[in-house]
């Protein structure tokens, strides 16, 4: 749950206000109720509950955070290149939403095209 890294970290201020937008961001995008029903197999109705608002901040937000509590806990990483597949897995959590429509289940496949590049990001980066 973004929010927790910085916790965890020792990062109390910036966690509890991660964790403040994540909920806000969450209920602003029906989110956790899009993901029930899409899981139910209910994929037209988890499109129909999503207010787009509130989905299009989540992805970017969500890489961020993640980021951001991974490059605070690894000693020397470097700021610039550890980015990059975290980026890139905002905007790929970006499009996902925007082309949810044509997704066969759009909130796992929107959560595997962000999930993947930051764990391929977390293994190539993890010696530095």
């Amino acid at each position: 749950m973004p929010g927790f890294g910085q916790l965890y970290n020792r990062q109390f201020f910036k966690g509890v206000i991660f964790i403040l937008f994540e909920h806000w961001g969450n209920m602003a995008g029906n989110i956790n109720k899009a993901i029930q029903l899409d899981f139910n197999g209910l994929h037209q109705q988890a499109l129909d509950v999503f207010v787009y608002d509130g989905v299009l901040f989540y992805p970017g937000f969500y890489a961020y955070v993640v980021w951001d509590a991974w490059y605070y806990a690894k000693e020397g990483a470097n700021k610039t290149t550890t980015a990059i597949p975290f980026a890139i897995a905002g905007f790929l959590g970006e499009f996902g939403a925007i082309f949810a429509m044509k997704l066969p289940v759009p909130t796992l496949t929107i959560g595997l095209l962000m999930i993947i590049p930051m764990i391929i990001g977390m293994i190539i980066f993890r010696k530095q």
